[in-house]
């Protein structure tokens, strides 16, 4: 299926029914498989393909985890029970206690904090850059043991474009992958690899579910990277005493990376969606295509809307000529961003929360990028737990709202706005 168009493998891909099979993908809602023989089941422990736990791997999270492998272009990929799951996991697999990474700065304030606090409390140490200053500075970020680079592709919520190649040069002169979060433009509108990203993660509870109905996250990898070709990977290139010495880059290829997190993160953390919420994901797959389409639409008109609009301080969204990060943003993703859109309202903060509360159609919740119109302000919310500072870092201003667009309508989005900046 890897020649067909990316919306038929939102459809297609992942689940291929044999004769008299479920036109649907099934539901394994199982934790455990049996075996005719214990020799039969020694064999799973010994990492050879099948099921012996769900905890581990489940037919309808593997089917899923392929579909979105597909979409991206990676060679392999596994699903986990959220996207901040994806985004440790993908970290801690090939990072441990006295490592370094390098880290975009403008990322989502839950990650930014993840890597801020979460992760130095287990040793591992992170330097946060201006995503937009030159390779020289960047690079100078560089320590021996940094082991990873991350970024955002479009940052939550500042929707700052990331240049990904540019990160790509910088982390591959070092020997170490760059890991991006796809999770905004999704692989409708972006394919990082095709830029040089080695690894993608995403939080399917957003744009690839998009129904607000289920929590899930991802990580694909590309296999491009070479793990062998410096000594900073001795997870996956030494013998992994807890898997009876199993070398995962001499045991299973390109398939090295995402097996040591199946193998051993899935087991010891246990981040495993549950096969239900995977059909639901699987469902949202489907039509992402068709949603993604609307979604960057709407917010195209959205955002000219309330360029125009005098009550309105300032408005960031890639799609718009003015923007800083246009020309990025057409380079990485010539057919549309996402839905989101950040801005300020004139008045500051309290006329930001008096907007806010006077929408009708627009929701206010913690959520983004769902078919739903909904509305935040990062600064009192998701990015609530970080200083003045960090969230200068991240750049979210006090007055930004976060507006996410959906699939209504845009005649009644643009509407419901209207009449909320009235009552200013």
């Amino acid at each position: 299926m890897k020649d067909y168009a990316i919306e038929t493998k939102c459809v297609q891909c992942g689940y291929s029914p044999k004769n008299g099979e479920p036109r649907v993908l099934p539901i394994y809602q199982t934790t455990t498989y049996k075996y005719d023989t214990s020799e039969a089941m020694a064999k799973l422990f010994d990492l050879e393909p099948g099921y012996m736990y769900t905890r581990l791997a489940n037919p309808t999270n593997d089917a899923v985890a392929a579909k979105i492998t597909a979409l991206e272009g990676g060679f392999a990929g596994v699903l986990t029970s959220s996207g901040q799951a994806a985004n440790f996991f993908s970290l801690i697999n090939i990072l441990g206690a006295g490592d370094h990474f390098v880290s975009s700065a403008t990322i989502y304030g839950g990650t930014f904090n993840l890597f801020n606090v979460t992760m130095r409390k287990i040793g591992i140490d992170v330097t946060f850059v201006d995503p937009n200053a030159d390779e020289e500075t960047i690079s100078a970020a560089f320590r021996p043991n940094t082991k990873a680079v991350f970024g955002e592709t479009i940052a939550n919520p500042s929707l700052d474009v990331l240049d990904i190649e540019k990160f790509a040069r910088i982390a591959h002169a070092h020997g170490v992958p760059l890991i991006i979060d796809n999770t905004f433009p999704t692989p409708i509108n972006c394919r990082p690899f095709e830029f040089g990203a080695d690894i993608v993660t995403h939080s399917t509870t957003k744009y690839m579910e998009g129904h607000a109905s289920t929590i899930g996250g991802a990580v694909i990898d590309s296999g491009n990277f070479d793990w062998e070709q410096n000594d900073k990977f001795p997870g996956l290139t030494t013998p992994d005493e807890s898997y009876h010495g199993a070398v995962y880059t001499r045991d299973f290829g390109k398939a090295a990376y995402i097996t040591k997190i199946v193998a051993q993160l899935l087991r010891d953390y246990g981040s495993t969606p549950s096969p239900q919420n995977s059909f639901y994901l699987n469902l949202g797959l489907e039509t992402l295509a068709l949603r993604v389409e609307r979604h960057c639409k709407n917010a195209q008109a959205v955002a000219e809307y309330l360029e125009k609009n005098d009550k309105i301080s300032w408005v960031n969204y890639p799609g718009l000529p003015g923007n800083r990060y246009h020309a990025l943003a057409q380079k990485y993703m010539p057919n549309g961003t996402c839905g989101v859109i950040s801005f300020g309202v004139k008045g500051g903060r309290a006329a930001a929360e008096k907007f806010m509360n006077s929408l009708k159609l627009a929701a206010i919740v913690t959520h983004v990028a769902d078919a739903r119109t909904c509305v935040l302000h990062p600064a009192s919310s998701t990015h609530r737990q970080l200083s003045d500072k960090e969230l200068e870092e991240c750049g979210v201003t006090p007055d930004l709202i976060r507006f996410s667009v959906g699939i209504e309508n845009v005649n009644d989005i643009i509407a419901d706005i209207e009449q909320a900046l009235a009552t200013l």
